[in-house]
Parts: structure tokens; sequence; C-alpha cells
């Protein structure tokens, strides 16, 4: 591939990237009720999640789902089916607690990295990226195998990802720090971080 084709990838991506949207929203619900670990944990799982539709879609995970269109719809219903459980998970434990707010204690890294990676491979964003733009800029006449070229496409945007991605965790995250500093404010900023996981939720379905 030669240079030009991957900067003007690198540019459209970035685009694409700096766009608010799904992933925006996740992060700064993890930032505004958990803080900058966990949403920066988010970041990694988000971009581990990218990580591996790369590496399916340099294997021809792409190629299948084009000819199985029923399965992007299917992918993208239990995605945000998931993302309803966690928003809900969160209001409801809030309600049990009498107000008390179990989310003040950071989530273990290990459930917040799980549960990115599956908010990321649940995505529909990140496989219409392989499905609709990233063959716009393979070409098989090139040295390089068609996988390889996936394969470098995808790096590419996983690092566009992680850069915008942390920038967005810091910044929210500090937000949300100023701002719950009482219980009464902390218990706020869980129901607006639930309540961002639902838009999130109904984004993705509708995306």
């Amino acid at each position: 591939m030669d240079p030009h084709s991957l900067l003007l990838f690198l540019g459209v991506d970035l685009l694409l990237v700096c766009t608010p949207g799904p992933d925006w929203l996740y992060i700064a619900a993890r930032g505004l009720g958990q803080g900058r670990r966990a949403a920066l944990t988010a970041v990694v799982g988000v971009c581990a999640g990218y990580a591996v539709h790369t590496a399916l879609s340099a294997a021809g995970l792409a190629a299948a789902l084009r000819a199985v269109p029923a399965a992007l719809p299917a992918l993208r219903w239990t995605g945000a089916a998931y993302l309803a459980v966690l928003a809900v998970t969160m209001l409801l434990s809030l309600r049990r607690s009498g107000g008390v707010l179990p989310q003040a204690r950071p989530q273990p890294t290990a459930t917040v990295l799980r549960q990115s990676l599956l908010t990321a491979l649940l995505n529909p964003k990140g496989l219409l990226l392989y499905l609709s733009l990233v063959p716009q800029f393979v070409d098989p006449a090139a040295g390089l195998p068609v996988s390889g070229q996936v394969a470098t496409l995808g790096a590419l945007n996983v690092l566009s990802c992680a850069v915008v991605y942390g920038a967005v965790a810091v910044a929210v995250s500090r937000v949300g720090g100023s701002l719950a500093g009482t219980p009464k404010a902390a218990r706020r900023m869980t129901t607006v971080s639930a309540v961002l996981l639902l838009l999130v939720a109904g984004v993705t379905a509708g995306a």
C-alpha cells in the first residue's frame, strides 16, 4: 500500500472517530459514573474489541457478513440489549441500596474490561467500518496481500480510537470527579451514566 492511501484512510478514519457516537457516550458513561481509571479501562476494552474486528475481517468475516445480511441486524440488537441490561442493572442497584451508591467503589478492572470488550464486539459501527470504508482502500493489485492490507488499515483505526477515546476518557472523568463530591451528586452521576448507556443502546439499535 502506498503512503498516500494510508494517509487518506487515516484522515477519513479520524473524522469518523472524532464524531461523537455510541463509543463516546459509552466511555463518557464510564468516566462520569466510575472515574478516570474505569474510563481508560473502557478505552482499552473498546480498542481490543476493534482489534478483534480487524483480525476477523482480515480472515474474511466482512465478506461473510456481506453474504449474509441478516447477521448484522441480529448483532446490532444483541449489542443494544446488552447495553440496556448494563444500564438497568445500575439503576436497580442504586434503588436497592436506598440511594447509597454502590458504584462509588470502582468496579474491578477485569469487569470493566470484559464489558467494554463485549460492547465493542457487539457494536455494528465497527463492523460497518470494515464492510464499507476499508474495502475502498484495499488494492488487490498491491504487493501486500488483501488480508495484510485489511490488518494494516484496522490497526490504524485502533490507533485512532485509542488516541481520541483516551482524550475523551480523561476529559469526561475530570468533569465527573469535580461534580461527584457529595453522595447526592454521586447518585445523580450514576443516573446520568445509566441514561447514557440507555441512549447508546438506542443509537446502536437504530444504527
